[in-house]
């Protein structure tokens, strides 16, 4: 995934996905538009980084999954949020701000 051309740091996608569904389980296409909506369209997430995170977040235990109807009664995959993804969630927010912060400050520097 990127911005505008510009490469995000490494997790960035996994955190911005446990972000999204932290609101409520959701398919994938969703998830990519979410992301895109609440972006003002900057984040593009391409099915071909979409998928391999999921999978990736599904075995490290942080989403379930399972099949259902989506809003046009097509079969599509939902991911919800497990305890284990809550507290990643948490960890990783922080460890976000942290940075965020620390790299502002050194673009402030007079």
């Amino acid at each position: 995934m990127a911005a505008n051309g510009i490469d995000l740091p490494q997790g960035t996608l996994d955190l911005l996905i446990l972000k999204t569904i932290a609101l409520g389980p959701q398919h994938g296409w969703a998830i990519s538009e979410r992301i895109q909506q609440v972006s003002s369209g900057v984040l593009q997430v391409r099915q071909g980084s979409l998928y391999p995170a999921l999978h990736r977040l599904e075995r490290r235990g942080w989403i379930k999954a399972w099949w259902g109807a989506s809003e046009n009664n097509r079969r599509a995959k939902y991911y919800e949020l497990t305890r284990a993804g809550q507290r990643q969630l948490k960890a990783e927010t922080g460890s976000w701000e942290k940075l965020t912060v620390a790299v502002g400050q050194v673009l402030d520097m007079a």
